[in-house]
């Protein structure tokens, strides 16, 4: 894919860039809003330090909370969400170990 079709999206006061299609940029945006805001509550709670601890307790969070939809049948998350969930995950994963490697390249 081209960085025509990257997107840069703020998570917790730092920019990260995401190859995305074109159709999905909406969605990773809205993501990254949402992931965002609920990194910003755990760290205002002052229980969690760190931006990678942050981090795993929004995930743990967020799927949790999906989790907990998915065995309300009126609630439930259709395939393609869950999936789109899923990728989006995968591409935050994929972001945060390459930032991770780059800052131990830095020390």
């Amino acid at each position: 894919m081209s960085s025509s079709n990257s997107v840069t999206v703020q998570i917790l006061d730092k920019e990260y860039s995401i190859i995305c299609p074109q159709e999905e940029r909406s969605n990773l945006v809205s993501a990254a809003r949402y992931l965002d805001g609920k990194m910003r509550e755990i760290r205002s709670s002052g229980k969690v330090i760190g931006a990678d601890r942050i981090a795993v307790m929004a995930a743990l969070n967020i799927t949790h909370d999906l989790l907990h939809k998915q065995d309300r049948p009126d609630v439930q998350a259709s395939g393609s969400t869950r999936e789109q969930v899923r990728d989006l995950l995968e591409r935050v994963d994929l972001v945060l170990a390459t930032d991770t490697d780059t800052t131990k390249a830095d020390s």
